[in-house]
């Protein structure tokens, strides 16, 4: 390291020469990197609505729909509509009943199933079905969709999970420069207010713009990734690595004070904080890391980009930021202004002197939350998040308004059942509650609809590469208990036919994810701990301290994930899985600066109340700089999105920063106080002075000889 250290100081400018130079291939990959705005892309193949979904999409394609409900238009209008969705490019075929009679043939005639799919008399509505070329999150039906929307304005609605998912990247899409910019401005006042040199805020954000680039560029390595993951990216990586730019900073400014000059001082810098923030590194990555045991592998998604993104963003502390330094280092000592986060004196005199009272106040507080925690409800669906103005949400309204549709469910079966065992199976189906229609081929094949009637394009819908396909209209919302019990019975129905048949759509695909979630919920938590906890172990050689650190920090992620239930709001279901192991991996920091510090004044000479106190006033600075930065990088986003789930996930994070920071500062000094006798004799070298084996040796000979 002390090769790197003088490496860097000397050729700083070249450093930063090839810094600038490697934006541009990080822009290039960036820009190339596919963004996946289907979360139900992420669940595993082997499963039966993944089965199905591919079935869908490679020999029925019908993988991306969309649904358009017209009211009290003229059919020549209509016909004009269709003919102009049709003309889009990326549209495989617009789908209305003019595709199955001639005009001459009144629509009476149609089995009941499919006539009240597809009319209301009512309200003199109708609906047509637009299927897409390429999946929904691709970038053509993207395309096709937003040209349809404009098409449609002011005379049809759209709705089903395809526009949803368009709906969703035009959000992202206008969004993200916001999200960004006020991040970054946020952390920059935060970082102004604490630091006293007026342009190093400037030159942090400098710093950190190279490692979150890098990132995006390097994403390219892993084809896609999702918009979630895009989106929470750069406000997670600004907030997780901030703590080694400071940390580097503040070992600068000291190493100042009895070093010749700020090249020599900046050497030694290098060289103290890689090690420490490398060491503090690892139970952030770690945390991460632990997302990629999720069989949802939007966790490996999100794990693996982030982890990736601390990684840089290490490296470019050592490297990056101190050539910003050194090259700015004399306006960086011209400005300058007082601080306006003091060291807490008074506080940190308090703490120690009322551990017991503090203790008891935080473990009725602890019991209050956990016993909320697991009362919190989460939502599933995408169209929960959207606001109710977007376009698909008020079109899949109003199908459920106008044909109580609320979601499609397809079912595929080989092709060698006989038509009576298919209808058959149709028949129980729509027996089945909450089931609205049920259509296949064998329904429009009857004496009334001669099979030669029926267009080629239209029966390769229903049948194709040996399977039968039928169409199930539920008036159930996905991912609610009612549509998880009704797949539940379809299945049941569908298997007792065909064993190989398989269940697919948006509402099977959302139950699945349930339950995989919620046991991914349980897995990421465990890994998450287990590995945070052999890291301290290690580090500290101790095992009850990381019992003690993992414990703090997990009562703020329950305290944190409780709250919801107090306000009465439901959470997304990806927050409540990734909320605990971002919070615990980038948090835990806190704890072992305070733990390390509290060491340090023990072995220095000083009790367990003072080494609490000198630990709370000298470490509780840095702390509420680094905590007040993660909140400021994360609440603007809260604040401005209108996706709910990604307002959700940044406001918990930004709670669950400012959380863990009071209860490392209030609580963790108490712990450490009340515990310190357990933790001295299970823990190697604890508060151990140097030399004093050797000290004890001699006196012991010299004992032994008198």
């Amino acid at each position: 390291m002390k090769k790197i250290a003088h490496f860097v100081v000397k050729f700083r400018k070249l450093i930063l020469v090839i810094a600038a130079a490697l934006l541009i291939p990080s822009l290039f990959g960036a820009a190339a990197t596919k963004i996946n705005y289907d979360i139900l892309t992420y669940l595993p193949s082997e499963l039966d609505s993944m089965v199905g979904e591919t079935y869908l999409e490679d020999d029925f394609h019908l993988a991306s729909t969309a649904i358009i409900t017209v009211e009290d238009m003229p059919t020549a209008q209509l016909m004009d509509l269709k003919q102009r969705i049709s003309e889009v490019n990326g549209v495989r075929k617009t789908f209305w009943i003019s595709d199955v009679l001639d005009e001459s043939v009144s629509p009476s005639v149609l089995p009941d199933d499919l006539y009240d799919a597809m009319f209301n008399n009512d309200k003199d509505a109708t609906m047509m079905i637009v299927t897409f070329d390429d999946i929904a999150s691709s970038q053509q039906t993207m395309h096709a969709l937003a040209k349809i929307k404009v098409i449609c304005q002011g005379e049809a609605y759209i709705g089903g999970m395809s526009i949803i998912l368009q709906d969703t990247k035009a959000i992202v899409d206008q969004e993200m420069p916001f999200y960004i910019l006020i991040a970054v401005g946020a952390c920059i006042v935060v970082l102004w207010l604490a630091l006293k040199n007026n342009i190093v805020p400037f030159l942090f954000m400098l710093g950190l713009v190279f490692p979150i680039l890098y990132n995006f560029g390097t994403n390219i390595i892993f084809g896609q990734i999702s918009y979630i993951t895009e989106a929470l990216a750069t406000v997670l990586q600004l907030g997780v690595t901030m703590d080694y730019s400071i940390f580097l900073l503040s070992r600068y400014q000291e190493e100042q004070n009895w070093c010749k000059d700020d090249f020599e001082a900046m050497e030694h810098a290098i060289r103290n904080t890689a090690t420490s923030i490398s060491a503090s590194s690892l139970t952030t990555i770690a945390g991460f890391i632990a997302l990629c045991v999720m069989r949802l592998t939007l966790g490996r998604d999100i794990g693996l980009v982030m982890a990736k993104g601390v990684v840089l963003g290490l490296i470019s502390t050592i490297t990056i930021l101190p050539s910003l330094l050194l090259c700015f280092r004399r306006v960086i000592k011209r400005h300058t202004h007082r601080t306006v986060i003091p060291k807490p004196v008074k506080l940190s005199h308090y703490v120690p002197k009322h551990y017991k009272k503090i203790t008891a106040i935080f473990c009725v507080i602890f019991f209050v939350f956990a016993l909320a925690y697991p009362r919190v409800q989460n939502y599933y669906t995408l169209t929960d998040s959207l606001p109710d103005t977007m376009t698909g949400k008020i079109g899949t309204n109003k199908m459920k308004e106008d044909f109580g549709m609320t979601s499609s469910i397809f079912v595929i079966v080989d092709d060698d059942m006989k038509s009576d065992q298919v209808k058959s199976l149709e028949k129980e189906m729509r027996n089945v509650e909450g089931v609205k229609s049920v259509l296949g081929i064998d329904d429009l094949v009857d004496a009334e609809i001669p099979g030669d009637m029926l267009p080629s394009d239209l029966t390769d819908v229903f049948e194709a590469d040996g399977r039968k396909l039928i169409m199930v209209t539920s008036s159930y919302k996905a991912g609610t208990d009612d549509a998880s019990t009704q797949i539940t019975d379809l299945n049941k129905i569908v298997k007792n036919y065909d064993s190989t048949g398989v269940i697919t759509g948006e509402a099977p695909m959302t139950k699945d994810l349930i339950e995989i979630a919620n046991v991914d919920f349980q897995t990421v938590n465990w890994v998450s701990i287990a590995l945070v906890f052999l890291i301290i172990a290690i580090s500290f050689k101790s095992f009850t301290i990381p019992i003690m650190l993992v414990a703090s920090i997990e009562s703020a992620i329950i305290i944190n994930m409780a709250i919801p239930y107090f306000n009465g709001t439901v959470v997304p279901f990806i927050a409540s899985i990734v909320i605990g192991t971002i919070q615990l991996g980038a948090t835990v920091d806190y704890a072992i600066l305070m733990t390390t510090r509290f060491e340090e004044e023990e072995r220095r000479g000083h009790n367990k109340f003072e080494a609490a106190q000198i630990s709370i006033e000298n470490c509780s600075q840095s702390i509420m700089t680094s905590g007040l930065t993660f909140f400021a990088a994360t609440v603007g986003v809260a604040c401005v999105s209108k996706m709910a789930l990604l307002s959700s996930i940044c406001l918990m994070i930004a709670r669950g920063a400012l959380i863990s920071m009071i209860v490392i500062i209030f609580v963790l000094p108490c712990l450490l106080i009340i515990f310190e006798p357990i933790i001295r004799k299970t823990t190697i070298g604890w508060a151990q002075k140097k030399g004093k084996k050797k000290e004890v040796k001699k006196a012991a000979a010299e004992e032994a000889k008198a």
